[in-house]
């Protein structure tokens, strides 16, 4: 009988909590809790992903020599296929086949197995791409894209710079836009020098009133800022705002295929479209990385946590053009994110194909990420002002009235966070309560909480109750902090969580669970109740020997997790 309950558990944290379990009769009885309990259709789908992974691990790889080929489909065939890696055995297969029942799918699928592991000389045949507009290719349908202005894609195009979209909130530059140029600026250097390059960071700026931010923009690392200013521009909207930046970045575009194509005159570039675009992971700034990568025909990294460049080795044949070789692609943007399982992060990479082009490679990046780099006020910067025509259908939508939100808590910059999650769970207000007095023994620090925190259905008193809102939220979804000291009570430490902590500097956590997975990711780990470590570490602040309270017995794990 499993000890294991789902249903303590929210989506985010339950997939490092089952990473250690790999009995299928086991997760079959914890597919069965669901069931009874709270049934969430994504509980159910990642328990069952997870028995599916490992009831495929027991079954003995398909022997080619026991495959009846002529009572399988065409679809059976390809699935046993994939056990198979020995070219004779292959070759066999084949062989057999042809004997039989000659299905030329079924041997296409064996030929394109022995490409696969031996790799081929052929080349792959590529598929001319139809350079026709969707209406022109089906006249007789009448559809909603017969309006759409039909977008090709560049083969052939030239492509420089790594563009920043510099996004204001109510009138200031947000943190985000400050972090996403010191950290261009830090790319593009590092990339001039591999390359024996000279390509530039340009910060973009779209509002009613943003030409005040251009010498801030320049002095946190812009080279070029492309301002555009209208007084109809002061609230975000997605038509104009995706209109302008895509306009900005296909203005100097002279080639299509080869081809000579019409565009502006712009005396500050000689290229087609931007190389790299950078866009915060903000509500709006998500918005418009989407709409404005779609419409340059591009691919988008949502949420990335970590930017470098380098050349990057693929063999992928939809990328080579060639089953079996290798193809080095050079200047690539790897941009790091947090995987959706929960159990690791995934590069993502915008790669050409052998046809068909894939720039700007673009990402959005989550606040907090990066530091903020300290200012150059002695920077000079060229400035270039947009002045194409604005579509008044674009401004069909008006705000009339607004309400603007607090703030919240930014989290951000503070020397110590005090952060607590579902381990507050036998007593919630109390566990607010001890945080809160830790906190207050330091001169910068304040309390975080964690995903589960906001989501759950804990009950607090009315005087901590604010500290448990969504604005106090570390991780993918919430705030990236990188303090001095990070204290982490009762949180299990999912993966998501861990993309808001990893820059701290000491990280201190405080679980009943030995295995918890923060212990992997914190430089000291206490084992303990959180309500009798939490008074322990406030009451040996107030007497000065902190240090020693922490590397004190008691089921103390220190750096690496190594007893102490």
């Amino acid at each position: 009988m499993s000890d294991f309950d789902p249903g303590e558990y929210d989506i985010s944290e339950l997939g490092p909590a089952l990473k250690d379990i790999d009995d299928v009769g086991e997760l079959e009885e914890i597919l069965q809790k669901e069931h009874r309990g709270q049934n969430r259709d994504p509980v159910i789908a990642l328990i069952q992903s997870r028995i599916e992974k490992f009831s495929e691990d027991e079954e003995e790889p398909e022997d080619a020599g026991s495959l009846d080929l002529a009572s399988m489909s065409t679809a059976d065939v390809g699935n046993a296929l994939q056990s198979i890696d020995e070219v004779d055995e292959l070759e066999a297969l084949l062989e057999a086949e042809e004997a039989g029942e000659d299905r030329g799918a079924v041997k296409r699928l064996i030929n394109k197995r022995i490409d696969s592991v031996q790799g081929s000389d052929e080349e792959v045949m590529v598929d001319e791409e139809d350079e026709r507009t969707a209406e022109e290719r089906h006249p007789d349908l009448d559809h909603p894209t017969r309006d759409k202005r039909h977008v090709r894609s560049l083969h052939g195009g030239v492509y420089e710079d790594m563009w920043v979209y510099c996004e204001t909130q109510a009138g200031e530059l947000v943190d985000v836009s400050k972090e996403m140029l010191g950290k261009a600026r830090e790319l593009m250097d590092q990339y001039n020098d591999d390359y024996d390059a000279d390509e530039r960071v340009v910060a973009v700026l779209i509002g009613s009133d943003v030409s005040k931010h251009v010498d801030d923009v320049v002095a946190y690392g812009a080279d070029v800022v492309v301002v555009r200013e209208d007084d109809r521009l002061e609230r975000f909207q997605h038509k104009p705002y995706t209109e302008i930046f895509c306009d900005m970045a296909r203005a100097g575009a002279t080639h299509n295929r080869g081809e000579v194509v019409d565009g502006r005159d712009e005396e500050w570039r000689d290229y087609d479209k931007p190389r790299y675009t950078l866009f915060p992971a903000t509500n709006n700034g998500r918005d418009l990385s989407a709409l404005v990568q779609a419409e340059l025909d591009s691919g988008l990294a949502s949420d990335c946590s970590g930017l470098y460049i380098e050349n990057q080795v693929i063999s992928n044949p939809v990328k080579t053009g060639v089953a079996g070789e290798k193809k080095e692609f050079e200047r690539v943007l790897h941009m790091k994110r947090p995987d959706f399982s929960g159990f690791e992060y995934s590069t993502i990479l915008c790669l050409d194909n052998p046809r068909r082009e894939f720039h700007p490679q673009g990402g959005s990046v989550i606040p907090g990420s990066f530091d903020i780099p300290e200012t150059d006020p002695e920077r000079e910067g060229i400035v270039v002002e947009h002045d194409a025509p604005l579509d008044d259908d674009w401004f069909r939508i008006s705000v009339t009235e607004w309400d603007q939100l607090d703030e919240g808590i930014d989290l951000t910059g503070h020397e110590v966070i005090v952060a607590f999650g579902r381990g507050i769970g036998d007593n919630p207000t109390k566990g607010v309560e001890l945080a809160l007095e830790l906190a207050d023994q330091f001169e910068d620090a304040e309390v975080g909480v964690t995903r589960g925190i906001v989501t759950g259905s804990f009950q607090f008193d009315g005087h901590v109750e604010q500290y448990t809102h969504e604005d106090r939220q570390i991780g993918e979804t919430g705030q990236v902090v990188a303090p001095k000291l990070y204290i982490a009570a009762g949180i299990s430490g999912a993966i998501q969580h861990k993309v808001g902590v990893d820059e701290s500097d000491t990280i201190i956590a405080i679980n009943t669970d030995p295995d918890a997975r923060i212990r992997d990711f914190s430089d000291y780990f206490i084992e303990g109740d959180l309500f009798e470590v939490l008074p322990r570490l406030t009451e040996a602040l107030k007497q000065g020997r902190f240090e020693a309270a922490v590397a004190s017995d008691g089921g103390v794990a220190g750096e690496h997790g190594d007893s102490q």
